[in-house]
């Protein structure tokens, strides 16, 4: 079956390679990417803006309440690993999503719930799109769906004051952003660092990016958020948020 139809068995890092070359995104283009992820992470949680949204998980021995993915990095310590999926790849570990379990909840309703029981929002969902793209560059599939999610909520990517998008693998992001005309270290990208730092537990991360752009939503005051994701075996998803009122 696999030699038939090969797409259907491709690796996910291989599709981030197949990004690389397909978009000439450098080793180095990869690393400070993944370094500048890091480094607004550590920030985030050395300042405490991350408390508010974790719940510890009490043990016997203790209340685990902070996330224990992130952590100091450089770019000469990124330099000295192997490639990780191609023997002359430029996609390493550092450069990977982290191996990581997590969980994620997001509680939507219709206005008249909320109200009923008194629950505040945080923000509305005015637009969702769900695109399939070819599975050997499955990575790129947020770029179409959230052109898609954009045109269906009115706006433009002028118009969003957050934006968060899942760091799968940093070829696979800057690839994204380059479709999308958004520079890589735009201020409202990934507000308190991406998955590359924070890690990336497959079943959990949509509602992690979905809860964090409303979070951040109202934490710069803004208007618009969007949040989006690829998916492994060729397709994007994206949602438009709109503050609460």
């Amino acid at each position: 079956m696999e030699s038939k139809y090969p797409d259907a068995y491709i690796s996910m890092g291989l599709t981030a390679e197949n990004l690389a070359k397909d978009y000439s995104i450098s080793r180095l283009e990869q690393e400070e990417f993944a370094l500048h992820s890091h480094k607004k992470a550590l920030s985030a949680q050395c300042n405490g803006l991350l408390t508010e949204e974790i719940v510890g998980i009490k043990t016997d021995a203790n209340v685990i309440d902070v996330d224990g993915c992130m952590r100091e990095t450089s770019i000469e310590k990124m330099a000295k690993l192997p490639p990780a999926f191609l023997k002359d790849g430029t996609v390493t570990a550092a450069t990977s999503s982290p191996l990581t379990d997590g969980a994620a909840c997001n509680l939507i309703c219709s206005d008249k719930y909320a109200e009923e029981h008194g629950i505040g929002g945080l923000a509305e969902i005015v637009s969702t799109a769900v695109v399939g793209v070819p599975p050997h560059i499955m990575g790129i599939g947020p770029v179409e769906s959230s052109k898609k999610a954009l045109s269906r909520a009115g706006i433009t990517m002028d118009d969003v004051d957050v934006i968060e998008l899942n760091e799968a693998f940093s070829a696979q992001s800057i690839a994204v952003l380059r479709d999308l005309d958004i520079p890589t270290e735009d201020s409202r990208l990934n507000i308190d660092g991406g998955a590359l730092a924070i890690g990336h537990p497959l079943g959990a991360s949509g509602a992690r990016i979905l809860g964090k752009a409303a979070s951040l939503l109202n934490r710069v005051d803004g208007e618009y958020a969007l949040a989006s994701m690829c998916i492994g075996g060729g397709m994007g998803i994206a949602t438009v948020l709109r503050k609460y009122e």
